[in-house]
This record gives C-alpha cells, structure tokens and sequence, in this order.
C-alpha cells in the first residue's frame, strides 16, 4: 500500500535523522569509553610510577623500600577501587603478589611492558584494567612488575550509558516521526488546499481562480502557475466557441442561400435564364463554402502546432519568383524592390512563406483597386532580414489592428461592400509566422492603404 505524502516526507526525514543520531549516540559512547579508559590507564600509569621506586628485584629476591606500603588497604581489599600487585620473573612465573588477588593471577605479556601499555582483562568474576613495566637492578632486567586496577564500575558506567541510548534511541524516532508527521501535515495544507480548490473548477466556472495565501514562497509560485494555466486554457476556450460559433454563421449564410435559390426553383415552371441564374447563384454560394472549409482545414493544420522543417532560402530570388506568379494569376501589377546590396538568406519553411506571402498579397489585392499598385520589398534592418506588403487600399481602422488576426473577423464595410472572403486568411498567416518564428506587424491609414512586416530571426 502506498504511503500518504506527508508520511513519505516524515519516513524519509526519520530515516536520515535516525541515521545522524545512532552516529551521535556511538559517538557519544565512544568518547565516553575513551574517556573512562584514558582516565584508568592514567591512575594505572601513576601507580606503576609510584611502585616502581618502591619495589626491587636483586639476585632474584624481592626488596620494598617500604614494607608496609604493601600491607595498604588497597592492596588487600577487592572492593573500594581496590589496587592489584604481582610480581613476576621473567619466565612469567609468579614470586609474590597483593593480598586482594587471592588465588587469582594478573595477565603476563612481556612484549606490552617496553610500551607501557595498558589492556583489559578478567580475573575471576571481576574485571581488570591492567598495566607491565619491567624491573631493572643495575642495568639488568630482572623481573616483571604487574598492576591492574578494577574495571566494575567504569563497566557498569558504560553499560549504563549503552543502555539508555539504546533505549532514548526508539523513543527518540518514534517522538520524532510523529512530530514529522504533524508538521509535513500542516507543511501541505495549502497544497491540499490547492487540491480541493482545483478539483471545484470545471468547465462551467473556469473563471475561478485558486487563492494566492502566501505570494513569495514556493507555493505561491505554484498556485499562479495554476492560474496562469486555468487562464491560458479559459482564453484558449473560448477561442474554441468562438471559432465554432462564427464557423458555423460562416457555412449557414451559403446554405440559407443555397436552400432558399433551390426552393424557389422547384416552386414553378421557369424558363432557361432563370435556371441559369438561380444555378449560377447556387454554385456561388457553394463555392464560398468549399472555400471557408479549406481555410478551416488549413487552419486546423496550423493548431496542431507542427514542427516546420526549416531550409536557407535566398529572399531576393524567392520573392522574385512569388511575385512573378501572383502577378500573372491574379493580372494585376505587383512590384517588387530589394534595398539591401547583397543576397538576404533567412531559416524558413519554403512551403509555409510561400503560404503567408500569399495570403498577404491576396489580402491587399482585394481591398485595393483595380488600378492600384501593390509593392513587395526586402532589406536589413538591424541585421535582421524582413518582408514589407504595401498597398494604397481602403486601410484599416485604428480600433480593428488587433483583431484582424482573429478567425473570421471582417470589417463591417468590407463586408457591406460585398468584398471576397472568409476572414480566415490573416488568422493562417499569424499561426504560420508564430510557427516559423517570424515576427508580423501591420500600420495602417483608413484610406491610404496598409503595410504588413514580416522580421525573420537571426540565422
């Protein structure tokens, strides 16, 4: 079974506070023991000093400087941090020792006495921390001087100490995962927050927002990034209704046409020239449909935000050409005129300029006259190449610059003067230049005509 959030982030927390802490506690303990050990091998190290001037071995016979310093109280007691004495030859065999050893005999290691080194051992049921040093009379080592002190209680002290850490061990993790677990649970509730808010808004109430409580801390950031998505996809939807309501008032006007011409053709005899025109009529209103379709259908194309294989085109040469043919096609005068002295290369896909650039000149042929002269020119600006479509049409109107890029929107005169059109031309060109990279702006003048620009980015 899967864990909550908030235990996964206490868990995990636990785990590498458990880990800190057992290296604290085995610290603790060690410097502890070390302590303990240091301070008996100390006291140790002292006593054999002491003795050492106190006890001599000549001729194999065993000499105190003071007799009675052997009968001492530490020497013939186990309890009260008692002090035990053996003195050994150098086969290790044992010549005397304190009273308190009884029967019992203290470790012989000759190899640790040149170190001076203390070790730990039992004696009986007793345990011992003992030292060597060897006896020298007149440059000759005769003998082994052993001297051990009791361990019980520093070993019930560490033992003590082993024990409560290994019991504060568990309550301390177990305290400390659910204190974790409180506040990871406080730590998400305005995620959790977030959550039920979000879970509220649907399609109906896109317009809601998620509450911003705390503006400049990570969940902050996050809540108006979820906003700024809630507002991207209320904007993208309704585009989407919008595009749908005006696609559908663009195909019903040619089908209210188209069903209203066949109507009255059926309703009565007619001769040949009515047949004609109401069929003529029928096949305009056909043909402005199979047109506002294959914009649609080239619009669609573009939503689905396909990756543009991009190729180095040559502008002079290429414009040369477009213009050329639309020239011919269209059998109107369409100039064109490059201001840069050398070649103007650009990363563009040859299909999709080929597209805007055609829907640009379309566009200002039908709202220029007749007469008028279309211009197409290219150059550097600022090292960067671009594309300028002048006409000398009817222009646009100040308040309608920013919505020509919208599907399906037509100025009322255009569409009073009955000029050809779906209102879809100019949406493709946007979708193709954001695809492309390309930057378009418009100016215009009502009455004067427009120019449309096209930046390209760096190659």
């Amino acid at each position: 079974m899967k864990l909550a959030y908030k235990e996964r982030i206490a868990s995990r927390l636990t785990l590498v506070t458990a880990l800190i802490i057992l290296v604290v506690f085995w610290v603790i303990y060690l410097v502890a023991n070390f302590t303990v050990v240091t301070n008996i091998d100390r006291e140790l190290g002292l006593e054999t000093d002491k003795h050492r001037g106190e006890i001599f071995m000549i001729n194999g016979e065993i000499r105190f400087l003071h007799m009675d310093e052997w009968q001492e109280m530490e020497h013939s007691q186990i309890q009260l941090n008692p002090i035990f004495i053996e003195i050994v030859d150098l086969e290790g065999n044992s010549m005397d020792r304190s009273p308190n050893l009884r029967e019992n005999h203290l470790s012989f290691s000759p190899e640790k006495s040149a170190r001076k080194e203390a070790w730990t051992l039992r004696i009986g049921a007793s345990e011992v921390r003992q030292m060597q040093i060897p006896l020298i009379n007149a440059g000759k080592l005769e003998g082994y001087l052993l001297l051990a002190k009791s361990f019980e209680d520093s070993r019930e002290l560490l033992n003590n100490l082993r024990n409560v850490l290994l019991v504060l061990y568990p309550v301390i993790l177990l305290s400390l995962f659910l204190t974790m677990r409180y506040l990871a649970g406080k730590s998400i509730e305005p995620i959790q927050q977030i959550i039920r808010k979000t879970n509220q808004i649907t399609q109906s109430n896109l317009n809601e927002r998620v509450p911003v409580a705390e503006p400049n801390d990570e969940i902050g950031q996050l809540t108006r990034s979820i906003n700024e998505l809630l507002e991207r996809l209320e904007a993208s939807l309704n585009r989407e209704k919008q595009f749908t309501s005006d696609a559908s008032h663009e195909l019903r006007t040619p089908l209210s046409v188209l069903r209203g011409t066949l109507e009255v053709l059926i309703r009565k005899p007619r001769n040949s020239e009515e047949y004609v025109e109401k069929i003529k009529t029928a096949l305009s209103s056909i043909d402005r449909m199979s047109a506002t379709i294959d914009q649609l259908l080239a619009l669609a194309r573009e939503e689905k935000g396909k990756n543009l294989v991009k190729e180095e085109l040559e502008l002079i040469t290429f414009l040369e050409e477009i213009v050329d043919q639309l020239a011919n096609e269209q059998q109107r005068k369409i100039s064109f005129r490059c201001e840069s002295g050398v070649p103007v290369f650009v990363n563009a896909n040859e299909k999709s300029l080929q597209m805007i650039l055609g829907n640009l000149i379309q566009n200002a042929i039908k709202y220029s006259g007749p007469d008028t002269e279309i211009l197409v020119k290219t150059g550097v600006s600022q090292t960067l190449p671009y594309i300028e479509i002048c006409d000398a049409g009817s222009g646009i109107s100040p308040e309608y610059l920013e919505k020509i890029f919208d599907p399906f929107f037509r100025e009322k005169e255009a569409v009073d003067q009955l000029i050809p059109g779906t209102g879809l031309g100019l949406a493709i060109v946007k979708k193709l230049a954001m695809e492309s990279g390309i930057k378009i702006s418009v100016s215009s003048e009502k009455g004067s005509g427009s120019t449309f620009r096209l930046d390209f980015p760096i190659s």
